[in-house]
């Protein structure tokens, strides 16, 4: 049984350890953050603090949209576009790691508190009862507060969140 996280499809360019992890792992990932990739990709804002690390994970962002574009990928994702909460079939990014896209939809849900993709996160960690893996601390610390009945890690804790759901899974 491979780990489910819900996740921002610019994780995956920021933190290559996601893509090789030690045992399966499912990201489930909303399809507006797929959208964010392009807006990242072509924006002149620095996504990291160091010259050298912006250009390698922009980079990493053009690999993952041609990789998203590449005909069969692209055929998975197009077809749970057309119907609310629906998800592609597996996107393999290596030995031990997929994607899943879903078609989320932000309803709105936590109002002020979070911005619409941070609400798609959130309700997709609720109704697939998967939880989210984040580097946004302010994020964890939203959750934290206002008490939205999710799990969440910090992408730095990711090898420990592997860990634990092996051992609950095994108790």
């Amino acid at each position: 049984m491979s780990r489910q996280f819900v996740t921002e499809a610019v994780m995956m360019a920021i933190y290559g350890q996601l893509l090789v992890p030690r045992s399966p792992v499912e990201y489930i990932v909303p399809y507006t953050t797929v959208m964010e990739l392009y807006e990242l990709r072509d924006s002149d804002e620095p996504l990291m603090s160091h010259a050298e690390d912006d250009q390698h994970v922009k980079l990493k962002i053009r690999e993952l949209i041609a990789y998203f574009e590449e005909p069969l990928n692209s055929k998975k994702i197009n077809r749970c576009l057309n119907i609310p909460w629906a998800k592609s079939s597996g996107i393999l990014l290596g030995s031990h790691a997929q994607i899943t896209i879903i078609n989320s939809v932000d309803n709105a849900t936590y109002g002020e508190a979070f911005d619409p993709i941070e609400t798609e996160l959130l309700l997709t960690s609720q109704r697939e009862k998967v939880p989210i893996l984040t580097d946004q601390f302010e994020l964890i610390q939203r959750i934290i507060e206002g008490g939205v009945p999710v799990q969440v890690y910090d992408i730095d804790d990711f090898d420990f969140a592997m860990e634990e759901e092996t051992f609950r899974s095994s108790h």
